[in-house]
């Protein structure tokens, strides 16, 4: 597997190494304890979620509030996304950065989000299949959104005629956001 520590701070791009033959493809998706040494923390994974979008569709920007705050592991297994990630952590050298990278089935690419950032997705094909495993359990209490289309900020979605749901429009615009996060 190859590793990228990209420059958000404890954000990890994961690229496996594939194995083909005349028989099709494998590669291996996580490893526990190759995942802890990698992240340098131990990270208990206790749910898995998995969404199917048509192109267009635009989810985000969720996050859940601590102490249910999540990290998640994120890849596609059909399609492709552009999944964007913006730092809330109010201590954080790169607090409100974003970072968007396209995950597909192509590409194999494995994204790890800890803790501490607002998430969400476009979808570039119809019928992006998504799955992500979560270090805590959902919460819907302490969920939060941050509106997708704050004007900073700027996320280019890559996608005309977003189809965002509605309780994505009622997100909080970043420009009055207050960080539950240190």
């Amino acid at each position: 597997m190859i590793i990228h520590k990209l420059e958000l701070e404890g954000v990890i791009l994961f690229e496996p190494k594939q194995f083909s033959d005349s028989r099709g493809v494998f590669y291996e998706t996580f490893q526990h304890e190759k995942f802890e040494e990698i992240t340098g923390e131990p990270v208990h994974f206790v749910q898995d979620n998995e969404s199917i979008s048509k192109k267009g569709v635009v989810r985000g920007l969720h996050f859940q509030k601590p102490p249910f705050a999540q990290g998640k592991l994120v890849r596609v297994v059909n399609g492709s996304v552009l999944d964007v990630l913006l730092d809330i952590r109010k201590n954080s050298l790169t607090y409100g950065k974003h970072l968007a990278i396209e995950l597909s089935a192509i590409n194999k690419l494995i994204l790890w989000i800890p803790p501490g950032f607002a998430h969400g997705f476009s979808a570039l094909q119809d019928d992006a299949v998504f799955q992500y495993k979560c270090s805590n359990y959902y919460h819907p209490q302490s969920e939060q959104t941050i509106l997708w289309n704050s004007p900073l900020p700027e996320i280019n979605w890559k996608v005309e005629n977003c189809i965002v749901s509605e309780k994505d429009q009622e997100g909080i615009d970043f420009s009055s956001f207050e960080t539950p996060f240190v």
